[in-house]
Protein backbone atom coordinates (compact mmCIF):
# COMPACT_ATOMS: atom_id res chain seq x y z
CA UNK A 1 0.00 0.00 0.00
CA UNK A 2 2.87 1.62 0.36
CA UNK A 3 3.81 3.76 -3.15
CA UNK A 4 7.60 3.19 -3.42
CA UNK A 5 7.87 1.90 0.11
CA UNK A 6 10.94 -0.50 -1.94
CA UNK A 7 12.76 2.14 -3.51
CA UNK A 8 12.33 3.93 -0.02
CA UNK A 9 14.41 1.23 1.91
CA UNK A 10 17.07 0.37 -1.44
CA UNK A 11 17.58 4.28 -0.84
CA UNK A 12 18.18 3.55 2.72
CA UNK A 13 20.54 0.71 2.25
CA UNK A 14 23.22 2.51 -0.88
CA UNK A 15 23.62 5.44 1.37
CA UNK A 16 25.40 3.66 4.18
CA UNK A 17 22.94 3.34 6.60
CA UNK A 18 23.20 0.23 8.78
CA UNK A 19 21.36 -2.92 8.69
CA UNK A 20 19.80 -2.45 11.80
CA UNK A 21 18.22 1.08 10.88
CA UNK A 22 17.29 -0.30 7.43
CA UNK A 23 15.36 -3.55 9.84
CA UNK A 24 13.98 -0.49 11.84
CA UNK A 25 12.56 1.46 9.20
CA UNK A 26 10.97 -1.56 7.24
CA UNK A 27 9.73 -2.60 10.50
CA UNK A 28 7.88 0.36 11.50
CA UNK A 29 6.83 1.69 7.73
CA UNK A 30 5.24 -2.24 7.98
CA UNK A 31 3.36 -1.19 11.26
CA UNK A 32 1.91 2.00 9.30
CA UNK A 33 1.06 -0.10 6.29
CA UNK A 34 -0.91 -2.56 8.41
CA UNK A 35 -2.72 0.60 10.15
CA UNK A 36 -3.90 1.66 6.88
CA UNK A 37 -4.85 -1.48 5.70
CA UNK A 38 -6.82 -2.77 8.26
CA UNK A 39 -7.77 -0.35 11.09
CA UNK A 40 -9.01 2.67 8.76
CA UNK A 41 -9.17 0.92 5.58
CA UNK A 42 -7.79 3.81 3.49
CA UNK A 43 -5.37 3.85 0.75
CA UNK A 44 -2.12 6.03 1.68
CA UNK A 45 -3.23 8.76 -0.81
CA UNK A 46 -6.19 9.21 1.90
CA UNK A 47 -4.01 9.68 4.53
CA UNK A 48 -4.93 13.14 6.61
CA UNK A 49 -3.57 14.47 9.78
CA UNK A 50 -6.48 12.72 11.38
CA UNK A 51 -5.26 9.93 10.24
CA UNK A 52 -2.04 10.47 11.61
CA UNK A 53 -3.20 11.23 14.74
CA UNK A 54 -5.23 7.91 14.82
CA UNK A 55 -1.80 6.46 13.88
CA UNK A 56 -0.30 7.95 17.36
CA UNK A 57 -3.57 6.82 19.31
CA UNK A 58 -3.21 3.29 17.75
CA UNK A 59 0.55 2.84 18.53
CA UNK A 60 -0.70 3.94 22.24
CA UNK A 61 -3.15 1.40 22.45
CA UNK A 62 -3.13 -2.16 23.83
CA UNK A 63 -4.41 -3.30 20.49
CA UNK A 64 -1.39 -2.52 17.94
CA UNK A 65 -0.03 -5.55 16.24
CA UNK A 66 3.92 -5.95 15.24
CA UNK A 67 5.07 -5.61 12.00
CA UNK A 68 3.96 -9.01 10.91
CA UNK A 69 0.52 -8.89 12.35
CA UNK A 70 0.83 -10.35 15.49
CA UNK A 71 -0.96 -8.79 18.57
CA UNK A 72 1.33 -6.65 20.65
CA UNK A 73 1.56 -7.83 24.05
CA UNK A 74 2.66 -4.18 25.88
CA UNK A 75 2.40 -1.11 25.02
CA UNK A 76 4.85 0.86 23.21
CA UNK A 77 6.80 3.73 25.35
CA UNK A 78 7.06 7.35 24.24
CA UNK A 79 10.54 6.79 22.96
CA UNK A 80 9.62 4.01 20.35
CA UNK A 81 6.40 5.65 19.71
CA UNK A 82 8.73 8.58 18.12
CA UNK A 83 10.59 6.47 16.48
CA UNK A 84 7.63 4.85 14.42
CA UNK A 85 6.58 8.30 13.67
CA UNK A 86 10.70 9.90 12.68
CA UNK A 87 10.14 6.16 10.31
CA UNK A 88 7.28 7.43 8.96
CA UNK A 89 8.59 11.58 8.51
CA UNK A 90 11.73 10.57 6.60
CA UNK A 91 9.80 8.15 4.12
CA UNK A 92 7.69 11.12 3.35
CA UNK A 93 10.56 13.53 3.00
CA UNK A 94 11.72 10.70 0.46
CA UNK A 95 8.81 10.64 -1.31
CA UNK A 96 8.58 14.52 -1.34
CA UNK A 97 12.32 15.02 -2.47
CA UNK A 98 11.99 12.77 -5.17
CA UNK A 99 8.83 14.74 -6.52
CA UNK A 100 6.45 11.93 -6.18
CA UNK A 101 2.62 12.84 -4.55
CA UNK A 102 2.23 12.77 -1.22
CA UNK A 103 -0.83 13.62 0.78
CA UNK A 104 0.87 15.02 4.03
CA UNK A 105 3.85 16.92 5.00
CA UNK A 106 6.40 15.88 7.50
CA UNK A 107 5.56 18.77 9.61
CA UNK A 108 2.45 17.23 9.94
CA UNK A 109 3.59 14.37 11.97
CA UNK A 110 4.02 15.57 15.49
CA UNK A 111 5.91 13.61 18.00
CA UNK A 112 4.56 12.60 21.58
CA UNK A 113 5.82 14.16 24.86
CA UNK A 114 8.65 12.12 26.16
CA UNK A 115 8.15 10.36 29.55
CA UNK A 116 10.27 12.27 32.00
CA UNK A 117 11.84 9.28 34.61
CA UNK A 118 13.96 9.95 37.28
CA UNK A 119 17.17 8.34 35.69
CA UNK A 120 18.09 5.13 37.74
CA UNK A 121 21.98 3.46 37.35
CA UNK A 122 22.61 0.59 39.55
CA UNK A 123 25.10 1.26 42.49
CA UNK A 124 28.72 0.57 41.73
CA UNK A 125 29.02 -2.40 43.96
CA UNK A 126 25.34 -3.66 42.16
CA UNK A 127 27.31 -3.24 39.12
CA UNK A 128 29.39 -5.70 40.02
CA UNK A 129 27.62 -8.22 41.37
CA UNK A 130 25.63 -8.45 38.30
CA UNK A 131 29.38 -8.57 35.90
CA UNK A 132 30.61 -11.47 38.35
CA UNK A 133 26.95 -13.25 38.50
CA UNK A 134 27.30 -15.97 35.61
CA UNK A 135 30.41 -17.37 37.49
CA UNK A 136 27.65 -18.42 40.51
CA UNK A 137 24.12 -19.31 38.37
CA UNK A 138 25.55 -20.75 34.84
CA UNK A 139 25.94 -24.55 35.27
CA UNK A 140 27.88 -24.56 31.56
CA UNK A 141 31.77 -23.49 32.58
CA UNK A 142 31.95 -22.26 29.12
CA UNK A 143 28.83 -20.17 29.24
CA UNK A 144 29.80 -18.82 32.51
CA UNK A 145 33.15 -17.78 31.33
CA UNK A 146 31.35 -16.26 28.20
CA UNK A 147 28.65 -14.41 30.26
CA UNK A 148 31.17 -13.02 32.34
CA UNK A 149 33.78 -11.87 29.75
CA UNK A 150 30.44 -10.08 28.17
CA UNK A 151 30.05 -8.10 30.89
CA UNK A 152 33.16 -7.53 31.81
CA UNK A 153 33.56 -6.07 28.44
CA UNK A 154 30.47 -3.91 28.05
CA UNK A 155 31.34 -2.08 31.48
CA UNK A 156 35.16 -1.90 30.77
CA UNK A 157 34.22 -0.10 27.41
CA UNK A 158 30.58 1.76 27.55
CA UNK A 159 30.16 -0.30 24.07
CA UNK A 160 26.30 -1.09 22.74
CA UNK A 161 24.55 -4.32 22.86
CA UNK A 162 25.05 -4.85 19.15
CA UNK A 163 28.27 -3.94 19.42
CA UNK A 164 29.49 -6.67 21.17
CA UNK A 165 27.55 -9.11 20.05
CA UNK A 166 29.13 -8.64 16.93
CA UNK A 167 32.74 -8.29 18.18
CA UNK A 168 35.37 -9.51 16.23
CA UNK A 169 38.73 -10.60 17.67
CA UNK A 170 40.89 -9.14 14.78
CA UNK A 171 38.95 -6.04 16.04
CA UNK A 172 41.39 -5.92 19.62
CA UNK A 173 44.61 -5.49 19.33
CA UNK A 174 47.31 -6.80 22.15
CA UNK A 175 47.44 -3.62 24.16
CA UNK A 176 43.12 -4.19 24.47
CA UNK A 177 42.30 -1.33 22.18
CA UNK A 178 39.42 -2.19 20.35
CA UNK A 179 38.28 -0.55 17.05
CA UNK A 180 34.48 -0.32 16.37
CA UNK A 181 32.44 0.65 13.99
CA UNK A 182 28.98 2.11 15.43
CA UNK A 183 25.93 3.61 15.05
CA UNK A 184 25.61 5.60 11.99
CA UNK A 185 29.06 3.71 10.48
CA UNK A 186 30.70 6.22 13.22
CA UNK A 187 34.07 4.99 14.32
CA UNK A 188 35.82 4.71 17.20
CA UNK A 189 38.56 3.47 19.58
CA UNK A 190 37.44 1.61 23.11
CA UNK A 191 40.01 0.11 25.34
CA UNK A 192 39.64 -3.09 27.83
CA UNK A 193 40.64 -2.63 31.30
CA UNK A 194 43.52 -5.08 32.51
CA UNK A 195 40.20 -7.05 34.72
CA UNK A 196 38.78 -7.52 31.35
CA UNK A 197 41.10 -8.33 29.47
CA UNK A 198 41.81 -10.90 31.67
CA UNK A 199 38.49 -12.38 31.40
CA UNK A 200 38.29 -12.33 28.47
CA UNK A 201 41.66 -14.22 27.64
CA UNK A 202 40.20 -16.96 30.21
CA UNK A 203 36.84 -17.33 27.84
CA UNK A 204 38.95 -17.37 24.55
CA UNK A 205 41.15 -19.96 26.04
CA UNK A 206 38.40 -22.33 27.00
CA UNK A 207 35.70 -21.63 23.96
CA UNK A 208 37.37 -24.02 21.54
CA UNK A 209 37.59 -23.57 18.01
CA UNK A 210 34.72 -22.39 16.00
CA UNK A 211 33.54 -21.01 12.75
CA UNK A 212 32.05 -18.40 13.97
CA UNK A 213 33.79 -15.06 13.11
CA UNK A 214 32.03 -13.74 16.05
CA UNK A 215 33.90 -13.54 19.74
CA UNK A 216 30.62 -14.58 21.55
CA UNK A 217 29.33 -17.69 20.05
CA UNK A 218 26.31 -19.89 21.29
CA UNK A 219 26.69 -23.32 22.83
CA UNK A 220 22.99 -24.43 22.10
CA UNK A 221 20.77 -24.65 19.01
CA UNK A 222 21.08 -25.57 15.30
CA UNK A 223 24.55 -24.61 13.39
CA UNK A 224 26.43 -23.44 16.42
CA UNK A 225 29.93 -23.38 14.67
CA UNK A 226 27.97 -21.42 11.11
CA UNK A 227 30.03 -18.93 10.55
CA UNK A 228 27.80 -15.82 11.09
CA UNK A 229 26.68 -17.43 13.76
CA UNK A 230 26.29 -15.31 17.24
CA UNK A 231 24.19 -14.59 20.55
CA UNK A 232 21.09 -12.94 20.35
CA UNK A 233 20.48 -9.27 21.78
CA UNK A 234 17.23 -10.91 23.27
CA UNK A 235 19.50 -13.77 25.09
CA UNK A 236 22.12 -11.39 26.55
CA UNK A 237 19.09 -9.10 28.10
CA UNK A 238 17.64 -11.94 29.53
CA UNK A 239 20.46 -13.45 31.23
CA UNK A 240 20.94 -9.79 32.81
CA UNK A 241 17.23 -9.69 33.85
CA UNK A 242 17.97 -13.12 35.21
CA UNK A 243 20.94 -12.17 37.31
CA UNK A 244 19.37 -9.24 38.84
CA UNK A 245 16.15 -11.25 39.66
CA UNK A 246 18.43 -13.75 41.37
CA UNK A 247 20.78 -11.23 43.44
CA UNK A 248 17.05 -9.52 44.59
CA UNK A 249 18.49 -6.00 42.88
CA UNK A 250 15.30 -4.25 42.65
CA UNK A 251 16.76 -1.52 39.86
CA UNK A 252 15.55 -2.59 36.53
CA UNK A 253 19.75 -3.01 34.94
CA UNK A 254 19.81 -4.09 31.04
CA UNK A 255 23.10 -3.89 28.71
CA UNK A 256 22.37 -0.46 28.21
CA UNK A 257 22.32 0.36 31.97
CA UNK A 258 26.08 -1.17 32.19
CA UNK A 259 26.78 1.28 29.64
CA UNK A 260 24.82 4.03 31.52
CA UNK A 261 26.90 2.79 34.34
CA UNK A 262 30.09 2.96 32.42
CA UNK A 263 29.60 6.82 31.66
CA UNK A 264 27.91 7.54 34.67
CA UNK A 265 31.08 6.03 37.30
CA UNK A 266 34.08 7.82 34.96
CA UNK A 267 32.30 10.95 35.19
CA UNK A 268 32.09 10.13 38.96
CA UNK A 269 35.64 9.50 39.03
CA UNK A 270 36.79 13.01 37.21
CA UNK A 271 36.79 12.10 34.06
CA UNK A 272 36.51 14.70 31.10
CA UNK A 273 33.16 14.62 29.36
CA UNK A 274 34.29 15.40 25.92
CA UNK A 275 36.74 12.12 26.98
CA UNK A 276 33.38 9.83 27.59
CA UNK A 277 31.89 11.32 24.62
CA UNK A 278 34.19 9.76 22.67
CA UNK A 279 34.44 6.94 24.12
CA UNK A 280 30.57 6.25 23.88
CA UNK A 281 30.62 7.82 20.21
CA UNK A 282 28.28 10.64 20.45
CA UNK A 283 27.74 12.95 18.27
CA UNK A 284 27.21 15.88 20.57
CA UNK A 285 28.04 16.45 24.43
CA UNK A 286 24.14 16.54 25.14
CA UNK A 287 23.84 13.49 24.34
CA UNK A 288 26.54 12.52 26.50
CA UNK A 289 25.52 14.58 29.51
CA UNK A 290 22.24 12.71 29.30
CA UNK A 291 23.57 9.27 29.79
CA UNK A 292 25.69 10.74 32.73
CA UNK A 293 23.24 10.11 35.84
CA UNK A 294 24.57 10.51 39.08
CA UNK A 295 23.82 7.99 41.35
CA UNK A 296 21.50 9.02 44.22
CA UNK A 297 24.13 7.68 46.41
CA UNK A 298 26.43 10.21 45.20
CA UNK A 299 24.20 12.82 45.11
CA UNK A 300 23.43 12.35 48.73
CA UNK A 301 27.47 12.38 49.75
CA UNK A 302 27.51 15.68 48.32
CA UNK A 303 24.80 17.39 49.66
CA UNK A 304 26.28 16.09 53.14
CA UNK A 305 29.90 17.09 52.03
CA UNK A 306 28.73 20.85 50.53
CA UNK A 307 25.55 21.49 52.31
CA UNK A 308 26.06 25.19 54.37
CA UNK A 309 23.92 24.31 57.19
CA UNK A 310 25.02 20.87 58.13
CA UNK A 311 24.31 21.00 61.38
Amino acid sequence: MLNHLEDFLLYIQTNNYSQETLYNYERDLMVFEDFLENEVKIPFEKVTKKSIEQYKAYLTSRDRKTSIGKKSRSKLGSGSINRCLSSLRSYIRYLIDLDFKCPISPQSIKLVKMDKKHPRVPSFDEIVEIIESPMKFEKNKKVALRNRAILEVLFSTGMRISEIITLKKEQIDKNGKIFIKGKGKKERFVYLTPRAKKHLKIYLDVRGKSDSKYIFIPYSGKNVNKKDKKISPNYLQEKIKKYREYLGINIPVSAHSLRHGFATYLAESGANPAAIQILLGHESLDTTTRYVHASDRYAQKNQEKFHPLKE
